[in-house]
């Protein structure tokens, strides 16, 4: 009897891990490049104007990194799912984060990671989505 309440009480926390995150996952929207522009200015002025210290800011802005894992790559490949290579975008981004991964230094982290999962085509991408912002003028 005990191990049943046991099961229940494991099941039950489970759940409740898995609808919190949900939920949390479930605040994330999509940016527009709109956005990214704004928040973008934002961290340029909070950083100084420092290249590395400005990325991070604006990609934990929005919503694409935490300072424990670095990169969401399923985030990431959402915005570029468009290009119906999800899968592959989500392993450069998550190869590059591991392969970048140095939590004393946050800024160089996510810099290096980023120039990293950019240097093919997903960097052609990145440019695409930035470019929409020059269209909607």
């Amino acid at each position: 009897m005990n191990h049943l309440r046991l099961e229940i009480i494991c099941w039950s926390c489970l759940l409740i891990a898995m609808a919190a995150s949900t939920e949390a996952a479930s605040v994330w929207k999509l940016p527009t490049a709109q956005m990214v522009y704004e928040d973008l200015e934002k961290c340029r002025q909070e950083s100084q104007e420092e290249d590395a210290a400005t990325l991070r800011c604006l990609v934990k802005k929005l919503g694409l990194w935490t300072d424990e894992s670095g990169y969401n790559a399923r985030r990431i490949a959402k915005i570029f799912a468009g290009h119906n290579q999800m899968e592959e975008l989500m392993l450069v981004v998550e190869h590059c984060n591991r392969m970048e991964q140095d939590t004393s230094h946050l800024d160089d982290w996510a810099f290096l990671a980023y120039k990293c999962a950019t240097s093919g085509q997903f960097g052609h991408w990145v440019k695409d989505f930035m470019s929409q912002k020059e269209v909607e003028r």
